[in-house]
């Protein structure tokens, strides 16, 4: 993506103006990737579980080393290619945005919560894009908090990167189309080209992760990668001596930079691409539906389910605030940290009226936390 192509007019374009230095030395792209990464949700993404919950081991994957990893793939893939390396990294990190604590499992269960009580789909690409749009925000020179802002390429790249399926030789789309009436994952594809490596480098960063991940918690053996090696040797007649992530991500980024092509779109070779599925099958039986994950899963739904219903039980609708202060008992958690000024900032209240309530809250919760002492 360069200023040549026919599309960079909507490819940087953002939902308002965003201010501008005069000394500023970032293209629009740089600046999406930086306003990402000093965003909250980012942060925050150190604490996600990837596939393991495992807190006191500083050494499993967490989702935003993830991040991280699809970020080093896409620029790694980009540059070979010709393509914008800004543009990758800045989708790249933050495609995950809106992903839900607890991994995939957390994510299955805010969809039943979603669908029983909203009766709508919840999935992890669209939150994401929810978070850019509208819970994000950032202070502007002037001190006024402010939406990220991000431009259209970013916004659809982080939209449409679900590349969890086994889908070979992605093309971008032609037509712009309004994100926020995207329906369902794969719905549509990738308006760039580097939002489709993008989609690629999501596969190609999690699987040798997930099976290191896997051996250190003893969830598969030594003996179970060297059977699982032996029969991709002998069914695909390859010679693959390691799985593990820095042998994979460098086997299939090589195999995807020489087998893709304008023409052909962003793919693997047909033999990489049976490897990649055998992989996947191999960790569906063997990792991702362990028995050992079903404590986990169980203890997941339990958090998820009392968060919710706790802020549901609190919702009183412009009554919330007020409820959650003369409930402060029940509700002091809520009010001791970001929660209650979450839903003074995100009130239809002018700005005075809203640092009113702000100064009040912390008022309140000092006075109760003084008497609880």
């Amino acid at each position: 993506m360069c200023e040549e192509n026919q599309k960079w007019r909507d490819a940087i374009r953002r939902q308002k103006k965003i201010y501008s230095r005069r000394n500023d030395i970032r293209s629009n792209f740089a600046r999406d990737f930086n306003r990402i990464l000093h965003s909250t949700a980012y942060r925050r993404l150190k604490h996600k579980t990837q596939i393991f919950f495992a807190t006191e081991n500083d050494h499993i994957c967490t989702r935003i080393e993830h991040v991280n990893h699809v970020a080093a793939v896409s620029y790694t893939i980009s540059k070979y290619l010709g393509l914008n390396t800004e543009l990758a990294q800045a989708i790249a990190i933050g495609h995950d945005l809106g992903h839900t604590p607890f991994g995939h499992e957390g994510e299955d269960i805010l969809k039943r919560i979603s669908e029983r009580d909203l009766g709508e789909r919840f999935w992890h690409e669209k939150n994401s894009l929810w978070f850019v749009d509208k819970i994000e925000t950032l202070k502007d020179p002037d001190g006024n908090e402010m939406n990220l802002n991000l431009t259209y390429a970013v916004r659809d790249g982080i939209v449409s990167h679900c590349g969890e399926d086994n889908e070979n030789a992605i093309l971008p789309r032609k037509k712009v189309i309004d994100l926020q009436e995207i329906a369902k994952p794969n719905q549509y594809g990738p308006y760039t080209w580097e939002a489709c490596i993008v989609k690629v480098a999501d596969k190609i960063s999690f699987l040798g992760r997930d099976i290191e991940d896997a051996l250190t918690l003893r969830f598969v053996t030594d003996k179970q990668i060297r059977n699982l090696i032996n029969r991709i040797n002998k069914k695909f007649k390859m010679n693959v001596k390691k799985i593990n992530t820095t042998v994979l991500m460098h086997d299939l980024i090589i195999d995807l930079c020489n087998s893709s092509s304008p023409k052909e779109g962003i793919r693997f070779s047909e033999k990489n691409l049976r490897l990649l599925k055998e992989l996947r099958e191999f960790s569906k039986k063997n990792i991702y539906y362990h028995p050992k994950l079903d404590h986990f899963k169980r203890y997941a739904e339990i958090i998820i389910e009392s968060i919710y219903k706790t802020l549901s039980d609190s919702y009183k609708g412009r009554q919330s605030l007020s409820n959650l202060t003369m409930e402060y008992k029940k509700t002091c958690s809520l009010l001791a940290d970001t929660f209650s000024d979450w839903l003074i900032k995100y009130s239809d209240l002018d700005a005075k009226k809203r640092k009113e309530l702000k100064f009040q809250n912390a008022i309140i919760y000092r006075v109760e936390e003084k008497r609880a002492i």
